[in-house]
This record gives structure tokens, sequence and C-alpha cells, in this order.
């Protein structure tokens, strides 16, 4: 999931500029912390969000290594922050990658205005809380949810600061590997396929999308799809072979597709916060058409030509955009890797860290 990635990424530059050390989950690899020191603290099982043996362990830690500041990723363990807090007198952050209460309840959750009460609590609680988009802040402060100085933009970020060079010989091993036609315009979706937002994605690219754009036999292209979790019931698209669909299923590298891909298609349109698959698409040099709920979050002022939106459902102009992609062919403007690139962004937050 794009959050679980981007909260490793963050470590690792934060790690970079910081004496960090994260307490992580007990099946974490923790070879791959690079930058910091890793405690597989936490059972996998659901009640380690309650359990309040942890608590205890984390105040070891943080007595032994002198820790003065404390984040928590996401709200649902933040209580242990707010309890680290009251009783060692540390700051303490709250990272969070969305509204969570607003997500569920976009996607139907019933227990979504108990979350409200929850999420609500921690953000005012907080010293600092880290949003992810404008968005997110503006719709916190208006519900009372945080004080609005202490409130801090953090976007999502891309581990890259400039246009992959290898993009050309990545694409050729990607279109010899699915069969796709050298000619061919490939546009791209992925994503984690029974999430249901992006299962709703899913269908209407296959039943509203393609269809309308192969009514235009003039545009030549193959729509590939990657990701894992598509339901049984899909049968791996097998049925949409012969209409330019083409499945890959789960990809080690998501990063060669990106790399290959000429537009990435994003029509989610529920699910809250800020789409990270499409800032790692423009970040490898794709252009991106999205609906507006879709976009939402994005700093569009930096992204150049790179991004079309396009209002939600709206398949006409939708497949205009699609075809007519000419004005989204330049690179991705050098300001768009200044304001994503992590290591920038957490080069911000060290102020907060050192007062």
């Amino acid at each position: 999931m794009g959050g679980q990635k981007g909260i490793a990424i963050f470590c690792k530059y934060l790690g970079e500029q910081n004496d960090l050390t994260v307490v992580s989950v007990e099946d974490n690899d923790i070879n791959l912390a690079e930058t910091y020191n890793m405690v597989p603290l936490f059972s996998k099982e659901r009640r380690r969000y309650i359990n309040p043996f942890y608590v205890s362990q984390i105040k070891k830690i943080i007595k032994q290594k002198d820790i003065k500041n404390v984040i928590t990723e996401h709200p649902y363990m933040a209580w242990m922050g707010w309890v680290l807090k009251r009783s060692l007198g540390i700051k303490w952050f709250v990272h969070t990658h969305n509204i969570e209460y607003e997500r569920f309840r976009t996607i139907g959750k019933w227990w979504h205005s108990l979350l409200k009460i929850y999420e609500s609590a921690v953000y005012n609680h907080a010293d600092k809380v880290f949003f992810k988009t404008k968005e997110d802040i503006e719709f916190a402060i208006a519900k009372k949810m945080v004080k609005e100085k202490n409130a801090v933009l953090v976007p999502f970020g891309i581990d890259i600061d400039k246009m992959p060079a290898d993009k050309p010989e990545v694409k050729r091993a990607i279109y010899k590997k699915h069969n796709i036609p050298t000619d061919a315009t490939l546009l791209f979706f992925n994503g984690t396929l029974d999430y249901k937002p992006n299962l709703h994605a899913l269908l209407f690219i296959l039943n509203e999308l393609n269809p309308a754009l192969l009514k235009t036999p003039s545009f030549n292209y193959r729509f590939l799809i990657c990701g894992r979790g598509l339901p049984a019931s899909f049968n791996e698209l097998k049925d949409y072979k012969n209409r330019n669909i083409v499945y890959a299923g789960f990809v080690d590298d998501v990063y060669a597709y990106f790399k290959a891909a000429d537009i990435f298609v994003n029509p989610v349109i529920t699910g809250g916060g800020v789409k990270t698959k499409i800032v790692e698409a423009m970040g490898y040099g794709v252009s991106v058409v999205s609906c507006v709920s879709g976009a939402a979050g994005i700093e569009l002022s930096v992204c150049g030509e790179k991004i079309k939106v396009v209002n939600d459902n709206d398949v006409s102009t939708f497949v205009t955009a699609i075809i007519n992609n000419e004005s989204m062919q330049a690179n991705t403007p050098q300001q768009y890797y200044d304001y994503y690139s992590w290591r920038n962004i957490v080069k911000k937050l060290q102020s907060l860290f050192n007062a």
C-alpha cells in the first residue's frame, strides 16, 4: 500500500538527518533499516493497537536513548504518544496520511463517527500534526480537529530527484515482455485491486473507459494493469485480452512499469487522501489523466503540463484527454522534484525537532 511505502521512505530520510529509532511490527526486516535503528516490538495481532504493555517498553527505549521527539504514524496507536508525552515530557507529533474517519465514511463504514471523535482528540493533543495535503489541513481546521498553528504540511514524497535516465531501455523491455506493439501508447493503472476504491476504478476502466477508447480505432494503445488482490471472478482479465487490456498481476518492480508507461490513468473517486501512485507516476516521467477526486491533494502548480484533471465519471472528457496527449509529453519539470523530494521534505521539518 502507498502509505506503508511512504512511511518506510520517510523513515529512511528522517534517519539520514537524525538519530532515529523506529518501533515496528515484529516481522519487519531489520536489514532494510539502513539509516536508523529498528526495534521489532509490536505483534501482528490487531490487539496491538490497544495493548498497554507496549507503552512501558517504549518508555524504556526513550529513557535509554534520551529521545526528545516521538512521532506516531497514523492516529490508531497515537494514544500511546499522548501517554508518553504526559509521562515523560517529550514532544509528540502525529503523522497522518488521510483524514481517517472521512476515508472510512466514503467507503460506507458505520463506525466512522466514533473514529472521528478519537481522531479529533488525538490531533488536538499532539504538539504538531503532519498532514499529506493542504485540503486535509483545511478540512481538519474547519472541523475543529486541529489548531491551525499545529498543522504542518508533509506531502507524500518520491525517492528520486530527477527524471530517470533509463526510461527508454526499460520501456523496450516491458513492451517486449508483454508483447506490446512498439508504436502503441501505453496506458497504465496499478493498485491493490481488492481495495474497494481501486476495484471501482478498475471496473470503470473495463466497463466505461476502455470501450470508449476502442471506438477510436486510429488511437493505437494498450492498457496495462497490475496489482495484487484481483478477485478470482475476474479470471485474470483473460476475457479482455482482445480488447487491448494487458494484465500483469503483481509485479516485483512497479517502478519499471512507471518508467515504461506513457499515461497513468487514475479514475479513483473514493478512499480519501492523496493518491500516492499519481505522485510516483509523474516522478518517473509519466503523464497523468485523473478525475477530480483522484487528484485531490496534488500540488498542481508544480506539475507543469504533466497532468490533466477531468470531472469524476466523465467518460468522454477522460477519453479526449488520453487521446489528445501531445501537450503532456514534455519532461516532468524540475520544480516538481524540488517540491516532492523526500530529502527536501524532511529537511524542512528539522526546525520542529530541534526547537
